[in-house]
Order: structure tokens, then sequence, then C-alpha cells
């Protein structure tokens, strides 16, 4: 995964906001703007949507959309 790539929810693995389990049901998709470092070894991501809302999530919960 790269910053500015385009992504969709594939699933959730935390307790998140109705308005982003809304835009994960509706296949969504948004860009990676940045990396975030979690608590393990892990790296998630923060995905900006065309709402101009932003969210992170962890890596293997978004999926990189090829158009």
């Amino acid at each position: 995964m790269e910053i500015g790539q385009k992504v969709k929810i594939c699933r959730l693995k935390e307790k998140v906001s109705a308005e982003v389990i809304e835009k994960a049901q509706k296949g969504q998709q948004g860009i990676i703007k940045s990396f975030k470092m979690t608590d393990g070894s892990g790296v998630g991501v923060f995905v900006e949507f065309p709402d101009a809302t932003t969210n992170w999530f962890f890596e293997d919960e978004v999926q990189v959309v090829n158009n």
C-alpha cells in the first residue's frame, strides 16, 4: 500500500461509528493519506473519504482498489 492509492473497507476489527460502518457497507472508496504505527508491530493507514472525513484502519481492514 502506498500514499495516494484508492482503497475500500473490507472488514472492521474494532468498534467504529455508524458513519464508518455505512461507508463500509456501501463500498465507499477513500484515499490513503498517511500511515500509523500500531501498538504491536503492525501498520495502520489514515483514509480520507470523498466527504473529507478521515479515519484510520488496520492494514488488513482495507484493500486496494484497482481502477
